[in-house]
């Protein structure tokens, strides 16, 4: 009975943002991502990523960044909006967009170099939180990045009027917890004046 309430939950906000309240973020945040760049080519050229996976890619704000400094055959994003990944696909053609679930996505072990979330973590209910990590790590080759909210304990933020759709958390913690083989190399934060949110970054390479 648990497993059948954490998978309602999951399903749950997985349909909040597939639909029209994502379809609402999608229209809102069409061009967001400017002034990103400096953070993408700062990871790209101190790492070397040969090929990336962004879990959570909405429109592409960070996804546009990277078509430039890796190769774009390489660069790959999945989402559960697919007026996002209609958006994505007209913009940048030679992205691959593929509608997943963060919880199941449909890559083997190991395949990319580097795969990230920015902002997709926060909207996991804690049950199933660290089945959508464990499957950023099992995609991952070498490198993991969580670009999230941060908070030093889970705190539900109400969210344009909905409750358990945004969670503040330490997900480096979580990941060093959970994912032993996982090293931290770098973390840092990143607000407004870098195009972000107020938001915490950690970087991890497999040991």
């Amino acid at each position: 009975m648990a497993d059948e309430q954490n998978l309602s939950e999951a399903e749950r906000l997985e349909r909040l943002w597939s639909e029209d309240f994502g379809n609402e973020y999608v229209v809102r945040n069409a061009d967001a991502g400017e002034g990103r760049g400096a953070f993408w080519s700062r990871v790209v050229e101190e790492h070397a990523p040969v090929s990336v996976l962004e879990v959570g890619c909405n429109v592409g704000a960070n996804l546009r960044w990277l078509a430039d400094l890796v190769p774009q055959r390489d660069v790959v994003g999945v989402d559960i909006n697919e007026d996002a990944l209609r958006r994505i696909r007209k913009r940048l053609p030679e992205i691959s967009a593929v509608h997943a679930a963060g919880r199941e996505l449909p890559f083997r072990d190991r395949w990319f170099d580097l795969v990230f979330t920015a902002g997709v973590l926060i909207h996991q209910p804690e049950a199933t939180l660290p089945l959508v990590m464990s499957e950023v790590v099992r995609c991952s080759n070498r490198l993991v990045l969580a670009v999230e909210y941060y908070a030093e304990e889970t705190v539900d933020v109400p969210y344009r009027g909905h409750e358990g759709a945004l969670f503040k958390r330490d997900y480096g913690r979580l990941y060093r917890e959970l994912f032993p083989e996982l090293k931290q190399l770098d973390t840092g934060r990143l607000g407004a004046e870098e195009g972000w949110d107020d938001v915490t970054w950690w970087l991890f390479t497999r040991r």
